[in-house]
């Protein structure tokens, strides 16, 4: 877990605290041992050469037995442990002192000038001073150098452990008053504008730049708020226009396919008009009466089957021409190419224009049912078997085949027309663009059928390197291999 902005900076002003603190307290302590020793030394060599003074004084006016008795009746006084007495040429004379601590005494010295020597073993300093008789050297002890300085250091570390505890607690609410709280404030109002709160309001207090910061932060969560709304309000105006694009879309391909069947019920009209010429012939010579019963009943078989052909025509044109929702209620996204192709092959047949026109279908049974419903098929096909019919322009030939592809199913529509020119090549299956007459096309079959085979996944494209007529390839994906989720709108024109 990471510590918070209180520890981190405690702990930094902790850090601070020991380097700052802890060489001068080295520094004192090394002071303090210095100045002692120094002090110390100053004393020893004070001290002996008082001790030399009297020892030189008694050389010249005492015996020798009562030099020794001066000399035992110094040791003790001043720290003093062993005095020894040397002659000119540094011969020792007299040597007096506790224990042990006289052997240190040197047998000899030189007697030209004073000298300090540390005992460090015995605590002791050995000070040798010149006199006029030649020289005397005392071992004065020396108490522990450190246990001098432990209670200033002692107290130093006191006085540093107490300022520095009392300058983190300062900084513990220091910070708390003036930081923590004012940055938990902070936070907390943050949490309150990420679960939904429409308002950022946190009380002006702490430092300036807290309050800065709470200030632009109230600030910026307005701003952000606005920009929210205005971003719903443009999400719910794109949705609206979605929604009318798709009914727009809609009503384009309702309308292409109402243009179609203008265009078959055109085709049409000479086809139910003979047999609806025979009937009323054949209705005229029943009304006239005369007829043999055998000649009535032919008759009426001959307007039957007249019936029956304009009935047939009819139905077929109304079937397609039929709202999809209607005609495919309950029927699933999927469809039979080699049905749709039979039907529209149907529905076109009584067109005059197909008098002269040779329809070939190779399309074989058993194809899979591909991504794209029965009425969708039939509009796709209706769209491109008028395209080539057109083009004939009153006689040629006109080739449906259709056969499995990797995709799924390959379907080729051609004829041996003019074929497409160039000029529109690029553009061809864009909406509005015909090489028809004015009056004869709408320019937007080709640009619904690739609508309606984008939408599912397939591709639609004119084959360029076809040179005698035009080739339409589509490529269809089999109905178990269409996503729904990712299936666009089927209705999308170009």
């Amino acid at each position: 877990m990471r510590a918070g902005l209180r520890l981190q900076i405690l702990i930094l002003l902790g850090g601070l605290f020991v380097l700052a603190f802890v060489p001068l307290f080295l520094a004192v302590a090394t002071y303090a041992s210095f100045t002692l020793r120094q002090a110390r030394e100053a004393q020893a060599r004070a001290l002996g050469r008082a001790v030399a003074g009297h020892v030189s004084e008694a050389l010249s006016h005492r015996s020798a037995e009562a030099l020794r008795s001066l000399l035992n009746a110094e040791i003790g006084a001043q720290g003093v442990a062993a005095i020894g007495v040397y002659s000119r040429d540094g011969q020792a004379v007299a040597r007096a002192g506790e224990r042990y601590i006289v052997d240190l005494l040197p047998a000899s010295v030189s007697t030209g000038r004073e000298a300090i020597v540390e005992l460090e073993q015995h605590a002791a300093l050995e000070v040798l001073v010149p006199s006029g008789d030649g020289a005397v050297a005392a071992i004065l002890r020396t108490d522990d150098r450190a246990a001098r300085a432990a209670p200033l250091t002692r107290l130093l570390g006191l006085y540093s452990l107490l300022v520095g505890t009392l300058l983190l607690v300062a900084a513990y609410f220091a910070l708390t008053r003036l930081i923590v709280r004012p940055l938990d404030a902070l936070a907390r109002a943050a949490e309150r504008v990420a679960q939904g709160a429409r308002r950022f309001s946190v009380p002006e207090a702490g430092a300036r730049e807290l309050v800065d910061l709470g200030r632009n932060l109230h600030i910026m969560t307005e701003h952000l708020i606005r920009e929210e709304e205005a971003l719903r309000a443009k999400v719910d105006e794109v949705e609206q226009a979605t929604v009318r694009l798709k009914e727009a879309q809609q009503r384009l391909l309702r309308s292409e396919r109402l243009a179609s069947v203008g265009r078959l019920a055109a085709g049409l009209a000479h086809e139910v008009g003979n047999p609806i010429a025979a009937l009323l012939g054949l209705e005229d010579l029943l009304l006239e009466g005369g007829l043999a019963p055998a000649e009535q009943q032919d008759f009426l078989q001959r307007m039957r089957k007249e019936t029956e052909r304009i009935s047939r025509i009819l139905r077929d044109l109304l079937q397609f021409a039929r709202p999809a929702e209607e005609r495919d209620r309950g029927s699933s996204a999927h469809g039979d190419l080699a049905e749709a192709v039979a039907d529209t092959a149907a529905l076109i047949a009584p067109q005059k224009a197909m008098h002269g026109v040779e329809l070939e279908l190779a399309v074989p049974p058993g194809l899979p049912p591909v991504a794209l419903a029965a009425e969708q098929l039939m509009q796709l096909m209706l769209n491109l078997l008028l395209n080539a019919v057109d083009a004939l322009d009153g006689g040629g030939h006109v080739r449906v085949r259709a056969e499995p592809s990797p995709l799924g199913v390959r379907l080729t529509v051609e004829d041996d027309g003019p074929g497409v020119a160039a000029i529109v090549r690029e553009r061809l299956f864009e909406p509005f663009v015909t090489t028809k007459e004015i009056g004869k096309g709408t320019g937007l079959g080709l640009a619904v059928c690739r609508g309606l085979v984008e939408a599912v996944g397939g591709t639609i494209t004119l084959d360029t390197g076809f040179q005698s007529g035009a080739r339409f390839v589509v490529e269809l994906p089999l109905a178990s291999l269409t996503s729904p989720r990712a299936r666009p709108d089927p209705t999308k024109v170009g």
